[in-house]
């Protein structure tokens, strides 16, 4: 990159490089490079990197982001839940199916439900893992249906349907809801379609939270095929396909059992044999395949390819490819690599198919040492970053899609194995000689647990250079590696090198790998280092591998690009965050670089086309590589256009998908060259590694495809192999070492070592002919500079807490080079201000001046806590670069004096806190010292020898003053196991502070005193410097004693920074009335009146029509629809309230996400419609922000509701996440204690740690103060800015808590349900609902409201709690959830009762407030000193000078009008946010959902629970009664249906005498989930035409909720539970039609089901009625029993014939009659054809014994037709024994005659 270096420096700014350049607009001159003349439109600027980075903000330069620990391989804790909610169209004949659901080993099975093809479980379960991410998200989630398991049988399998959980954790919100799972039977791939399962499927890692939708009707989602359970973008039809996976060889495999084993077996045998028999396994969606085992093999070769038959595209993301050894104990891992198929494939419309190589793949585990037992055997597995090479593998995989319908298809899915003729030695590419050379110029921060023996470093790639393996070379011949054995001394020569003719003599080149040992020096207590000073040790190996280094080159070619690219977005970032200006200037510099960066690379990946060894996927991905590349290049092009100020940061997000896009295409899954390890040996026992891939260190002519590292020196951390890195132990550096590494064909050597420092000498190996060409083994520096490095430190924020009191002693330790210095201890704090210059002289680096100065070395900040006995402990560390002066340049603007920044700290993966600092670096020029800007610190301050930063460096401070608002404490817990009974909060900023009162007992009143007190500090001017805020708790104890309680550190005190109301800007101008208008309306049409106020504000009000008595709207449906003309009020409850709003939110929330899809579809279009303006009016994100206004309007109804109810808000989440947790003026500060947990999230362990809670407030703001804020705070001075803020005296409260219903609960019990109840803790008032527990449900609908009293501030927090019955031992908690009542009591937003939507004094819509609108506005107006509200004629209402109009009329219970101000004060109220300087939106009546969380489960939602808080102040009239919302009591109903004929059923049986096909039919018929109410009608027998006459009536009474439309069932589950579980079922009337046999199982002939809610209405006659009624629903008029209470006619029933159609099986006359209770009990009727009201008997043709009535015709039929044969073989049979008989019987006779001689 030399190359590069040089002009970087002379891009005008007198050498300034790459450093910060404070941007003005007018410092740029812009008629140079940037093309156009002088006046530029500022919109089209950019800047590029040179130039913008403002203030160092580069993070390449001042910020790099080194991470230490690794996070893969980490158990985490998973939880996976599955409802199963039914099943539909599920193939086969009268089934009882159940439903499996596994994961991985675990199974769990529904309930059986009896003879049914569509099942409606809604079973609810829950899978607990505790595993790493990879295995957790490659564990296959398998959904299947078995038809007819028992205990004795296990069932036979419908179908079944299988997807990984990592497909599932892709989606949004990590969950599929109510998908269409398509099953299909793996033993028969032709079948087709098995059936159909709906279902949830959600995935919760910790910490994240899941969005449940809100159940709602179900009509929705009865669209199968559009909500298929599929990820987006895969196509609804899958089609099977076989993918084959070819497995031809492997090398380099580890050896195994080397040790004491081989001796004896040699001894024994007399032939040492390779100890190892390897087979590779591969683990695809659930299936596994294996090769054969090769014997004693090293490099085995197997040639087989293992065929596997899944879906296409898979479910599975991944395939598992393993080589394992075959051992009579334990087969183990030798290593193993993961296929991603979205890697090698495509599915664009130029996509490809997947496929790969023939290529190697490269194989990491654990260390190659054998050891019996290898503590990295986890490695091997796959799981965690291998620390070593492993093997090579040579795979190739290639995707055949299947056509099912040919009939050579093989149907079954089994997985299986074949030979395959073996590859061309050629086919993966050229083998080439690779040179690999590194310069370890730095070893220091060496762990010094180590010990003190001599160190060295070792480096291998693949197997060369490691020292158990030996050095070895491919023979040209066969491919195969001649064995190298013995040490790097011994090692044998390599002869005949192939590069003579380039006059490179190497014969003699002998691989050196090692350093030699050094023994380490120490550096400070925890470190040590190598002392290499001048001396710096070499390594270089030769190495063997395929030539395919174009894949390692367009993947460098992509990362450089997204390299460059995440910069610049960091850069914009910076600049944002800092506040700096013109950060759209910086994007579109960085958008210009990204698409000449594209246009760049698609000149120069289409070279070396035709290399040996491509394969297809290379081509392929090549080609989809250009594509997506061009494509991006045009959309930068586009988006740089449209950047404005305003949309800069949707513009970044966008830019952040881009460079994910790029990050995916850059890796490469085809392998080539091995990565390198590098890794430091004590005393011969490897200690730790790191790994360098080999991409980064790839040589290239061309600069843009050389890697990123590739001759530059680097600075690598070693960190601990495997699970010795987790946690602790993986926090500390292990080794910090500088070090060049190069990596190039051997015959590119001539430039290896271009890219070091300048200014050294090669020490060769050996002296003598041709030694000028061999590498060095050391370089030897005659050039040093000598620096002087400064720090300043000035101070932290936020760091981690390593004291039990909650608090730490923090110091710093910084180190650079060899040197470390510690700043000094400070204390307990987390926020130390060190405020310390620490100076490192003569340090002395090697290198080339510009180098040192445009890439210094890292300097590392560690952090750590001072205990008085034991070591410092560990508190976290972060890195920097300094920025670098030269002896010659000048000490001045721009880039000196240095600004401070912030730096983050991380300890292991976690952040914990920012440090505030500045670094330079000074060259120490010929005249020493002297020519070194003078340290200049603040003089007053005498801090013996410790220097502060000096005064350019030190921020600028101004006077600021501070209002603490105390207002109490919350929720202490006991300290050392005393209670806290005298506690005061000392608040401290910047070493001033002040302390509040004294609370005299904590116990009577936890409140202060004395509520506003202020203290002023000095503060910097910028914003961003400001010191954190210190908040303490001291408990007063006896004898003068103080204990810590707690502490929080406010971290940011912007908000809390108080600006004047910008008068101008709002426009509130106070002379000018504005009218917000009212027009009324007709009274069918709902239309929205929509005002624009004044042309300056944006507020616009809504106002919806009032329905005067809901009577007059409710007619427009028209004559056919009887039932809903008399629509009532009365009939409506809370419930139609709350459902209707569940429905609105269903809309709301569909509209939102089509307009986001919208908005985003529009995005794209405009970056494709090539320079397409957007508008700034139109852009997207106004649209959105919108949309999240307009939502909170209860009044939003679709057009298609039937009746306008008026409406609650129901809130999807907590109401306090809508409303900023009621902060608006009284904040709540956690105050933590204890040692901060050592997990990987803290945020999780601090909820432990949190001791209780300080309400108050701050107010800064500077001083002396201007007129206007001594205006602001002339009421009460003492209050200073707090004004307007209610007495903290305890005040009395009725709490009234509504608990409507809990969904989703985790399953308690054994059989995967949860006898749930509520339990409510307030104070001291606990109220536990034990008796009404509901049974085994999950999804409980409580309908309670509960009312308690509450003291202020003693009671503030109120715990709702769920849990689950037990009837032996206690009940176990499901969740909980907790509220902060007294926030919400005092808050501007009136969170005490919500406003409804109208005012009314009767029926479902009651008012509950205790105060009425009037009274409420009136009560507003005096708080908020607003002039008004005056009512005027006309219905108007004036507050401010806001005018208000609305109705002015209500109607009481009797119907009679009366004049009333309530409807307007109501439309004030809900309009509030409107009202100039007070405005704020209040609260409407709603319906909160809140999570259930368990202690014991952290941060994994439980369930969550609906329900909302009335509070009434108990000097207020008391409020009226509760509401009722009782769950709905389910409507008894009656279904009568009457079975008249059947017609056209098919023949089954044929007749013994008359030879004729018939049926003896008879109809079934029973309420679906009532199977054991089945009724029968009789047979009627010997049908011969399908025709049955019956005349039977069934009767079905059942329970029916109408807002749900189900049917509610109570039974008990088994013979063994204690009580009736209620099921819910959906409304569907089953009927069948059997064959009767005497003798064996009657036959399932045909069925029906019709969904009493919509089922097709029945034919007028038997031939209008076919199979269509029930397959093209959509065409036919759907009707609904409960609306149409009486129906008759012809419906089909069908069955699956061999094919799985569907066919007519025959036709039923039907008359279904719907009745409720009290109906049915006037006019009641019997079952069957019994009284009361008889069916009379069926006229039955005779038919049934019509063979006693003509026996000859039956005698002959049976005798000629149809046993015409069997009757001779009778009669021939009769004769013969007649002819025996006759003879046996005459024979003695004759017998005697002859004897005779008669």
């Amino acid at each position: 990159m030399k190359k590069s270096r040089g002009h970087k420096s002379d891009h005008g700014k007198g050498g300034g490089g790459d450093e910060a350049a404070i941007l003005e607009t007018e410092d740029l001159d812009f008629t140079g490079g940037m093309g156009g003349g002088g006046g530029l439109d500022p919109d089209t600027i950019s800047l590029a990197s040179v130039t913008a980075v403002t203030t160092n903000v580069s993070n390449k330069r001042s910020k790099p982001d080194i991470k230490m620990e690794p996070s893969a391989g980490r158990p985490v804790d998973y939880q996976v839940s599955v409802t199963i909610v039914e099943a539909r169209q599920l193939v086969g004949l009268n089934m009882d199916p159940v439903v499996c659901v596994e994961i991985g080993d675990d199974k769990k099975y529904t309930q059986m439900k009896e003879s049914t093809n569509c099942p409606y479980y809604n079973e609810y379960f829950v899978f607990d893992f505790h595993v790493p991410s990879d295995v957790m998200f490659d564990k296959i989630l398998k959904l299947s249906v078995i038809h007819s398991k028992n205990l004795l049988r296990s069932g036979t399998l419908v179908g079944s349907f299988k997807l990984d959980i990592g497909t599932v954790y892709s989606q949004p919100e990590h969950q599929f809801f109510h998908k269409w799972a398509l099953l299909s039977d793996p033993d028969d791939i032709t079948a087709g379609c098995k059936g159909y399962i709906k279902c949830d499927i959600a995935v919760v890692g910790k910490g994240d939270n899941i969005k449940t939708p809100h159940k709602a009707t179900e009509t929705d989602e009865d669209d199968i095929e559009g909500n298929l359970l599929l990820p987006e973008g895969v196509p609804a039809e899958r089609q099977w396909a076989r993918y084959y996976v070819k497995i031809y060889r492997a090398e380099g495999l580890p050896k195994m059992n080397t040790s004491i084993m081989a001796n004896v077996k040699k001894a024994f045998i007399g032939e040492n044999k390779d100890l190892v028999d390897p087979y590779v396994q591969i683990l695809f969606a659930g299936q596994r395949g294996k090769t054969s085992i090769q014997k004693s093999s090293y490099e085995p070769i197997w040639n087989e390819q293992i065929v596997f038959t899944e879906m296409f595209p898979p479910l599975c993301k991944r395939m598992k490819v393993q080589i394992r050894d075959s051992d009579k104990v334990n087969d183990v891992a030798l290593g193993t690599h993961f296929i991603d198929l979205r890697k090698i494939a495509n599915d664009g419309d130029k996509g490809f198919l997947p496929t790969l190589g023939p290529a190697w793949v490269n194989m990491y585990g654990s260390t190659r040492s054998y050891t019996i037992m290898d503590e990295h055997q986890d490695l091997n597995e796959g799981l965690g970053e291998g620390v070593s090479f492993r093997a090579r593998l040579l795979v190739s995989l290639c995707v055949e899609i299947l056509d099912t319908s040919s009939p050579e298809v093989m149907s079954s899915t089994e997985v299986k194995v074949e030979g395959v003729p073996k590859i061309s030695e050629s086919a993966t590419g050229k083998v080439e000689e690779f040179f690999l050379f590194g310069a370890f110029l730095e070893a220091t921060m060496i762990d010094r647990k180590i010990g003190d023996k001599p160190i060295c470093f070792e480096v291998t790639i693949g197997n060369y250079g490691s020292e158990i393996d030996g050095v070895t070379k491919l023979k040209s011949s066969s491919g195969k590696k001649s064995g190298g054995d013995g040490d790097e001394e011994e090692t044998e020569l390599i002869h005949g090198s192939s590069d003579e003719e380039e006059g490179d003599d190497d014969n003699d080149l002998v691989s050196v790998s090692t350093t030699p040992p050094m023994k380490p020096v120490i550096t400070d207590r925890n470190y040590f280092h190598l002392p290499y000073f001048e001396r710096k040790p070499c390594i270089y190996i030769k190495s063997w591998w395929q030539d395919q280094r174009r894949r390692l080159y367009n993947a460098n070619l992509i990362d450089n690009i997204a390299d460059k690219l995440e910069e610049g977005l960091n850069d914009v970032q910076e600049v944002i965050k800092t506040e700096k200006a013109y950060p759209e200037r910086r994007l579109r510099g960085v958008l210009e670089d990204l698409s000449n960066g594209c246009s760049q690379f698609l000149t120069l990946a289409n070279k070396d086309q035709n290399q040996t060894g491509r394969t297809k996927l290379d081509k392929e991905r090549l080609k989809s590589c250009m594509r997506e590349l061009e494509n991006l290049g045009q959309q930068a092009k586009t988006i740089r256009t449209q950047v404005k100020k305003n949309t800069v940061r949707d513009k970044i997000k966008l830019v952040q998908n881009f460079l994910h896009k790029l990050r995916f295409l850059a890796d490469e899954p085809q392998h080539s060259i091995p990565d390198i390890y590098i890794w430091m040996m004590s005393n011969n026992k490897r200690i730790a590694y790191a790994r360098v891939p080999s991409k980064d260190i790839l040589y290239s002519g061309v600069d843009e495809e050389t890697g990123k590292d590739c001759g530059k020196v680097k600075t690598i951390f070693l960190k601990l192999p495997g699970k010795k890195g987790f946690g602790a132990a993986g926090w500390t550096v292990q080794a910090k070492t500088e070090i060049y590494l190069w990596l190039g064909l051997n015959r590119q050597r001539k430039d290896f070592l271009s890219g070091l420092p300048n200014g050294f000498e090669e020490n060769k190996m050996q002296k003598g002919p041709g030694s000028q060409s061999a590498p060095p083994i050391s370089l030897t520096y005659m050039m040093k500079q000598i620096f002087q490095l400064r720090v300043h430190m000035y101070q932290a924020r936020s760091l981690f807490a390593a004291d039990s009191s909650g608090l730490s002693d923090p110091f710093a330790r910084v180190f650079f080079s060899t040197h470390s210095q510690v700043t000094e201890v400070l204390n307990e704090t987390l926020c130390p201000t060190w405020d310390q210059l620490m100076v490192f002289d003569n340090v002395e680096l090697f290198g080339e001046v510009g180098e040192l100065r445009d890439d210094p070395p890292i300097i590392v900040i560690e952090i750590y806590d001072q205990d008085t006995v034991g070591k410092a402990e560990f508190m976290g560390r972060t890195f920097a670069k300094p920025i670098t002066k030269m002896a010659d340049e000048h000490y001045g603007p721009p880039r000196f004096p240095p600004q401070l920044e912030y730096y983050q700290i991380y300890r292991g993966n976690c952040t914990a806190g920012e440090m505030l600092a500045a670094f330079e670096l000074l060259q120490i020029g010929p005249h020493g010292k002297a020519d070194l800007p003078p340290i200049d610190g603040p003089t007053d301050m005498d801090r013996g020898p410790i220097l502060p930063v000096p005064l350019g460096i030190r921020p600028v401070l101004s006077k600021y003053r501070i209002e603490v608002l105390f207002w109490g404490l919350r929720d202490l817990k006991r300290v050392n196991l005393a209670a806290v009974d005298r506690p005061r909060v000392d608040i401290e900023c910047a070493g001033k502070g002040v302390q509040s009162s004294l609370i005299q007992n904590y116990k009577k009143n936890p409140n202060f005193g004395t509520l506003v007190k202020m203290f002023e500090v000095d503060l910097p001017e910028n914003e961003l410097l400001h010191p954190p805020l210190n908040i303490r708790v001291v408990d007063c104890r006896a004898f003068g004693r103080y204990t810590l309680v707690g502490n929080h550190a406010v971290t940011t005190l912007r908000k809390f920074i108080y600006r004047a109301a910008d008068k101008e800007a709002n426009n509130w101008n106070t002379q000018e009335e504005i009218i917000v208008n009212y027009e009324p309306e007709p009274s069918i049409k709902k239309m929205e009146t929509m005002v624009k106020l004044d042309s300056g504000s944006d507020a616009v009000v809504k106002i919806e029509e009032d329905d005067k008595g809901g009577k007059k709207k409710k007619r427009k449906k028209g004559g056919d629809e009887v039932e809903e003309e008399e629509f009532d009020e009365s009939m409506l409850d809370w419930w139609s309230k709350y459902f209707a709003s569940i429905e609105t939110l269903m809309e709301i929330l569909k509209a939102q996400e089509a307009a986001m899809a919208d908005a985003e579809e529009k995005e794209d279009q405009d970056i494709s419609a090539e320079g397409g303006e957007i508008k700034p009016d139109d852009s997207p994100v106004k649209g959105k922000k919108g949309k999240g206004k307009d939502k909170r309007r209860p009044g939003d109804m679709p057009e298609k509701k039937k009746h306008k109810l008026n409406e609650l808000q129901v809130y999807p989440k907590e109401l306090e996440k809508e409303f900023d947790n009621f902060e608006d003026w009284l904040h709540t500060f956690n105050l933590f204690r204890g040692k901060a947990g050592d997990d990987d999230d803290q945020n999780m362990a601090d909820e432990d740690r949190i001791i209780g809670k300080f309400k108050g407030s701050l107010c800064m703001y500077k001083v002396p103060v201007s007129d206007e804020m001594q205006r602001e705070m002339g009421f009460d001075s003492n209050m200073g800015m707090f004004q307007n803020i209610p007495t903290n005296d305890p005040i009395n409260v009725v709490v009234r808590v509504y608990i409507i219903r809990a969904t989703d609960l985790h399953p308690a019990d054994i059989n995967g349900k949860a006898d749930p109840y509520i339990a409510i803790k307030l104070g001291k008032s606990d109220i536990k609902d034990k008796e009404n527990y509901l049974s085994k449900q999950l999804n409980p609908i409580f309908g309670k409201s509960f009312d308690m009293e509450a003291t202020f501030p003693m009671d503030s927090t109120l715990t709702v709690s769920v849990y689950d019955w037990d009837l032996v031992g206690t009940d176990d908690l499901i969740g909980e959830t907790k509220l902060d009542l007294e926030n919400r009591y005092y808050s501007k937003h009136r969170a005490i009762c919500g406003l409804p939507s109208k005012y009314a004094v009767h029926g479902y819509n009651v008012w509950r407030d205790p105060l009425k609108p009037t009274q409420i506005l009136a009560k507003l107006c005096k708080e908020g000193k607003l002039d008004g509200p005056h009512y005027g004629p006309g219905g108007r209402v004036k507050v401010a000078n806001r005018i208000f109009m609305g109705p002015t009329e209500i109607e009481d219970e009797n119907g009679l009008k009366k004049q009333t101000d309530e409807h307007l004060a109501l439309t004030a109220l809900k309009h509030w946010e409107d009202i100039p300087r007070v405005g704020c939106k209040l609260i409407p009546e709603h319906v909160e959902t809140r999570p259930l969380l368990n202690p014991d489960k952290p941060g994994i939602e439980q369930g969550r629970i609906e329900m909302w808080v009335d509070m009434f102040p108990k000097d207020m009239p008391a409020p009226g009664p509760a509401i009722d919302i009782a769950p709905r009591k389910p409507k008894k109903f009656e279904l009568r249906v009457i079975i008249w004929n059947t017609d056209e059923v098919i023949l089954e049986d044929d007749d013994i005498f008359t030879g004729e096909k018939s049926s003896d039919i008879f109809v079934r018929g029973w309420l679906k989930g009532q199977q054991e109410d089945k009724q029968d009608t009789d047979v009627h027998y010997h049908s011969l035409t399908g025709e049955g006459l019956f005349n039977w009536r069934f009767i079905y009474p059942f329970d029916y909720l109408q807002a749900e439309e189900k049917i509610v069932i109570s039974k008990k589950e088994s013979m063994f539970a204690w009580d009736e579980t209620e099921y819910k079922i959906p409304a569907r009337l089953n009927l069948q039609v059997w064959d009767a046999d005497h003798f064996s199982a009657d036959d399932f002939l045909g069925a029906i089901e019709l969904d009493l809610n919509r089922f097709p209405r029945g034919a007028k006659t038997a031939k209008q009625c076919s199979i269509n009624m029930v397959l093209n629903e959509q065409d036919i008029p759907m009707v609904s029993i409960f609306k149409q209470r009486r129906i008759k006619g012809w419906w089909p029933f069908l069955a699956r014939d061999e094919n799985d159609e569907f066919e007519l099986t025959g036709k039923v006359e039907a008359e279904l009659q719907l009745m409720t209770a009290e109906e049915a009990e006037k006019n009641p009727v019997g079952e069957g054809r019994n009284e009361p009201e008889p069916l009379e008997k069926p006229n039955r043709p005779d038919t049934a014994f019509l063979w006693f009535l003509m026996p000859f015709k039956a005698i002959k039929n049976l005798i000629c037709n149809q046993y015409f044969w069997l009757t001779v073989k009778l009669v021939v049979a009769l004769l013969l024994v007649l002819i025996l008989g006759l003879f046996i019987y005459s024979m003695p006779g004759y017998m005697v005659k002859k004897l005779m001689g008669a």
